[in-house]
């Protein structure tokens, strides 16, 4: 690894101020201090360990580089103070990757780009080379480096929109475009402004290959982008053709999402049959739509990884029987009415939760689905309990974030499964 990068080299001096210190400031400190270079944490939440709540002039004037996790919005005013003072700011991945010389994998997308990325992890490995998720999923960029001793690992990176959108030094040997639909409008001003983000992968590739979903196209026509002449769609059609019947990446997304994985993997020179074997024997991260009991009959399915409209709905057209859908939560912007009216095409009855609750009753009811609000997840899935008939779906896809009630999409999963579990019993005793 060189040390300094260039583009850098002259900010090291002073201490390299580092906002937020959760796991990507965390190891971009401890990049920086490998190297015997100074750090100053700054960290909004009260309390965060040895980190300085607020930053301003004063503070700036004091730096010559700010590293930044991606949960700071663009428009941060410590963002914008420090940009003012001529302080270079660079998200963690942006700053991992002017230490990075070898090829690395990216994959992006709205929905099934974590499962897609650790499946590549989990195939890499049974084709006998050592490979680890990094940025949005698994290790920050920035830790990267110390793994494997002396021999570093292969990354499969997944970038999200909110590490894409100010990325100027990051470049993917590879990118995988998955899909791309509405999500995260409370982040980005509009759903252009949310593709040009991801867009801005593109621009980084240079001679590196770019494979995508028939849905990344669209969108590109749609606002007048062109992609590389170069660029791998994949179709549907393709798709069905190639996917696996059974497993996970037997149902969409993520029949789409395989079927890319396949065209990078082939066009790399590995072996297919790897792929297909590893294929069957992956399993995918809990929380994504996967069943966690039969009760009585009724199957109680599981998906609070579908944090937006185009997850939940991707989960709904897989069922046949009656639907009992679970969902809300906090928004992320997007057309609520639209949403509506899409579920009223797939659901028999809708349980309610979270921030949403009342606004997705109003809106339900108009369009004649027999719905009801509750205050917490629980009693949500004990109601249904009572209604559904063997041979129904209960699913639990929420369609909205979960920070309005829940520290993050898994500890919701947990309480869902848990509440599940809970009623397995109590039937299992009535026998």
């Amino acid at each position: 690894m060189d040390f300094p990068p260039s583009v850098i080299a002259n900010r090291l001096a002073r201490p390299v101020a580092v906002f937020g210190t959760g796991a990507s400031g965390m190891a971009a400190a401890q990049l920086l201090a490998k190297w015997g270079v100074r750090v100053a944490f700054y960290d909004e939440r009260i309390g965060a360990k040895d980190a300085t709540e607020v930053f301003g002039e004063a503070e700036a004037a004091q730096h010559d580089l700010v590293v930044y996790s991606p949960g700071f919005v663009q428009g941060h005013p410590w963002l914008l103070t420090a940009r003012r003072a001529g302080v270079l700011c660079l998200g963690e991945l942006d700053f991992a990757s002017l230490f990075w010389r070898d090829a690395l994998v990216s994959v992006t997308g709205t929905n099934g780009k974590t499962t897609l990325t650790e499946f590549l992890v989990f195939a890499h490995k049974r084709a006998g080379r050592e490979a680890v998720a990094a940025g949005n999923v698994g290790y920050p960029l920035s830790r990267v480096f110390e793994l494997g001793g002396n021999r570093v690992p292969f990354p499969v990176c997944e970038v999200s929109s909110f590490q894409a959108e100010s990325i100027l030094h990051f470049t993917p040997s590879v990118l995988l475009w998955t899909n791309f639909a509405e999500d995260h409008l409370d982040r980005h001003r509009d759903l252009e402004t949310y593709f040009r983000a991801k867009h801005k992968l593109v621009g980084r590739l240079g001679a590196g290959r770019l494979f995508v979903g028939e849905s990344v196209e669209a969108h590109a026509r749609r606002f007048g982008i062109t992609l590389p002449e170069t660029t791998g769609v994949v179709t549907h059609a393709e798709a069905e053709a190639v996917a696996p019947s059974e497993g996970v990446f037997s149902i969409f997304p993520q029949r789409e999402n395989y079927a890319i994985a396949r065209r990078y993997w082939i066009e790399a020179g590995l072996s297919e049959r790897v792929l297909q074997d590893a294929a069957r024997m992956f399993v995918p991260a809990r929380h994504r739509l996967a069943c966690v009991a039969e009760i009585n009959g009724v199957a109680y399915w599981n998906d609070s990884k579908g944090t937006n409209f185009h997850a939940a709905l991707a989960a709904m057209k897989i069922f046949a029987g009656p639907i009992h859908w679970i969902g809300g939560g906090r928004s992320k912007g997007g057309d609520l009415t639209a949403f509506a009216s899409e579920l009223a095409r797939f659901v028999t009855t809708a349980w309610l939760i979270g921030e949403t609750a009342p606004a997705l009753h109003k809106l339900l009811q108009e369009k004649g689905i027999a719905c009801r609000v509750f205050d917490t997840l629980p009693a949500a899935v004990f109601a249904v309990a009572r209604v559904a008939q063997a041979g129904d779906t209960v699913l639990f896809s929420p369609g909205f974030a979960s920070f309005d009630m829940f520290k993050s999409y898994s500890e919701r999963g947990q309480l869902f499964e848990q509440t599940v579990f809970a009623l397995k019993n109590r039937a299992s005793a009535s026998k």
